[in-house]
């Protein structure tokens, strides 16, 4: 995974892992959700991979857009 920019300096996400398909996100509890095309939807994924490689929003769009549309929880 690599490390999360946190620009903003608040966000509940630590790191990140991107896939054609799908994007990994380990948040600050430990957990790691995988967000993948079919739980979410192609843009929304799209969009956080965006927003993951700019180091700002990604735990913000989360929580108000995709929240509990994951495809599983890891850890």
């Amino acid at each position: 995974m690599e490390p999360y920019g946190n620009l903003g300096g608040d966000s509940g996400i630590e790191a990140y892992e991107i896939g054609d398909d799908f994007i990994r996100g380990q948040f600050s509890s430990g957990s790691i959700y995988l967000y993948t095309y079919e739980s979410a939807g192609s843009e929304n994924i799209e969009l956080m991979k965006g927003l993951a490689n700019e180091g700002e929003g990604l735990n913000s769009f989360i929580n108000a857009t995709v929240r509990s549309n994951y495809a599983r929880k890891e850890c």
